[in-house]
């Protein structure tokens, strides 16, 4: 129904061997925003792909406090068209986010991604506990889903995103927590 499905890998704890690992196998972007907000840690990564042809898209996770208060979770997502990991975290049907964003009104948040602004528009009809915002960056899906609803205010920070794909020994300083459950299950 959907084409071609790529298998998602085992998700991988955080650590900088595996964050390494992650960022030789995939071929698109693996965003993290940086620095991270303050109080935040990268807490374990994804992606679909296969040895063959490598990552088709990647899910980083990071965990902090929220911008009203208690924990918050963000899972950025970077996928080719029709890959679906991105729907999947979000909680739709179907591969991408076309029907669900509304791209006729201005975007409602936006982000710096890879030194240029990206507009991310969001994404209705999805889980009420979480607020999900979506765009294009270099030429990919870019998909920001955060737990609970509110911490949605944190992409209104215009985050700066940076592929770890071009990150050298920086990906030492990436402070770690513990395995995210909602790459898990989200």
């Amino acid at each position: 129904m959907h084409g071609t499905v790529y298998p998602l890998q085992p998700v991988i704890p955080p650590s900088v061997e595996a964050l390494g690992a992650v960022v030789h196998r995939t071929h698109v972007p693996l965003w993290m925003p940086w620095p991270l907000p303050v109080g935040w840690l990268f807490t374990g990564a994804a992606y679909a792909g296969d040895d063959r042809s490598g990552g088709r898209a990647t899910a980083v996770a990071c965990s902090g406090p929220g911008p009203l208060g208690g924990p918050g979770e963000l899972i950025l997502v970077a996928e080719e068209l029709g890959v679906g990991l991105g729907a999947r975290y979000a909680g739709i049907d179907g591969p991408d986010p076309g029907s669900y964003m509304n791209i006729e009104k201005p975007p409602e948040a936006k982000v710096l991604a890879a030194g240029r602004p990206t507009p991310l528009w969001h994404v209705y009809r999805t889980p009420d506990d979480r607020a999900v915002f979506a765009g294009e960056a270099l030429g990919m899906w870019l998909w920001a889903v955060m737990w609970p609803e509110q911490s949605g205010l944190l992409m209104y920070d215009e985050l700066v995103l940076t592929d770890l794909r071009d990150a050298g020994a920086e990906l030492d300083l990436v402070p770690f927590g513990a395995l995210s459950p909602r790459l898990l299950r989200p």
